[in-house]
């Protein structure tokens, strides 16, 4: 072991007993067991965002939705050798316990790195990104995209700390103090896409067929701005001590909640809704437009997310008295369901483990408008016609399938626009 690497774990020692953070040399050799309330002793208003963000929730103990598939195709994410139905190893891992990749194990409560997900250190110890396949065209997922640094830590400032004692007040060139070695010079990493394209580039399934496409939407349209504009902007928020904020202050910050598709704020940011209407006769036309604003499909991400359109006709006082589908639009009305359909062999819709081939995709591309028409009775007492669009982490099916598996608030869909005309 370099003496760089043994001064660190002496300090990070001393460090983990004077904050009361569980780490034990005999453990772990690895930066990666650094707990992130570790990083919340100077780092706290980032910390809270993380940790309620999917990052900190990604591993299959605390994302119900993934631990639901997880337990599908894989096993037991408390048990040690879980493989897949083919015998290997678990890749989703990869992403979602980057740690318990690393070291190559499952069972993901046997210490707090591998419950922790994507958690500070995950990121922080990038060093470059090898890309999304090796040479020979082999995938690359997750962790295994990134070459990682064991001692030291990585950001976006350019800056490299230093772990001595430093006199106060001290300006550059001396470096600054940090309780953790951090190497400078990799702004251009940690401000790129690269970051994230690890996880979020693409993913097949056993069978080669494309599930999670992210990457690939987003050069598809030449755009240049990268993913932390939207999900990790720079906002002003209360400067806390100990959990309380402090009156009068604030600090503005990277933004580490990382929201997508879980968020319903965010959601609304995504797509923008507009309607005409004109009445003729005994039918009112409608006219509406719905448009992409982002610079990847929408919904993007896992293929069984989705949103779909409701248009409905109400009286003054809000009561119902027509709507395009009666069940769900994807039976009732194909055309107001966004959404990604992958097949079997024969043909039919299937699940994403299952899928042989994609069947059809009709989201909405990177800023793509479609529009659609509906002739609405005019019935006597008509006063709004209002459209929603309504986004859903699941579909329909698989709703039924994991019904008392997944809290009954993430079947729920979320407003994400809706448009609105009064008679």
């Amino acid at each position: 072991m370099s003496s760089l690497t043994n001064r660190f774990m002496f300090i990070f020692s001393l460090f983990c007993i004077a904050t009361g953070t569980a780490w034990s040399a005999e453990e772990s050799k690895s930066l990666h067991d650094v707990a992130p309330e570790a990083c919340k002793q100077c780092h706290e208003e980032i910390y809270q965002q993380w940790k309620g963000s999917m990052h900190a929730n990604s591993s299959a103990l605390k994302d119900p939705i993934h631990g639901a598939f997880y337990n599908l195709v894989a096993g037991d994410p408390t048990k040690e050798g879980v493989k897949t139905k083919k015998g290997k190893y678990p890749v989703c891992l990869k992403c979602h316990a980057p740690v318990a990749a690393m070291e190559k194990k499952t069972k993901l409560d046997a210490k707090p790195a591998y419950a922790n997900g994507i958690s500070c250190v995950t990121c922080h110890s990038f060093t470059s990104f090898k890309g999304n396949e090796t040479k020979e065209g082999k995938p690359l997922y997750g962790i295994d995209a990134y070459n990682i640094d064991t001692t030291s830590l990585h950001g976006p400032s350019g800056n490299t700390y230093t772990t001595e004692r430093v006199p106060e007040g001290s300006k550059w060139p001396t470096p600054i103090n940090h309780t953790v070695p951090l190497q400078g010079n990799s702004a251009a990493l940690f401000k790129s896409n690269d970051a994230c394209m690890g996880c979020h580039e693409k993913r097949s399934n056993a069978k080669g067929t494309p599930l999670c496409r992210t990457g690939q939407e987003y050069r598809d349209t030449k755009n240049f701005i990268a993913c932390q504009s939207c999900h990790m902007s720079i906002v002003t928020v209360p400067k806390l001590k100990d959990g309380k904020a402090v009156e009068g202050q604030t600090v503005s910050i990277a933004d580490h909640s990382m929201a997508g598709g879980h968020d319903g704020k965010m959601i609304t940011r995504g797509i923008a809704m507009t309607m005409d209407t004109k009445s003729s006769g005994d039918t009112i036309k409608v006219k509406l437009t719905v448009r992409n604003r982002l610079p990847h499909a929408y919904p993007t991400g896992a293929p069984f997310r989705n949103f779909f359109i409701k248009v409905a006709a109400y009286d003054k006082d809000g009561k119902e008295l027509w709507k395009n589908f009666k069940v769900h639009p994807i039976k009732d009305d194909p055309k107001a369901a966004f959404w990604y359909t992958l097949g079997d062999e024969a043909g039919k819709p299937t699940s994403p483990p299952k899928a042989t081939q994609i069947l059809s995709d009709s989201r909405l591309q990177p800023n793509e408008t479609r529009t659609l028409e509906y002739d609405i009775p005019n019935q006597t007492g008509t006063a709004i016609i209002r459209a929603e669009a309504l986004y859903d982490l699941l579909l329909p099916p698989l709703k039924g399938k994991f019904k008392g598996k997944i809290p009954a608030e993430l079947m729920k869909p979320k407003l994400a626009a809706s448009a609105e005309v009064r008679l």
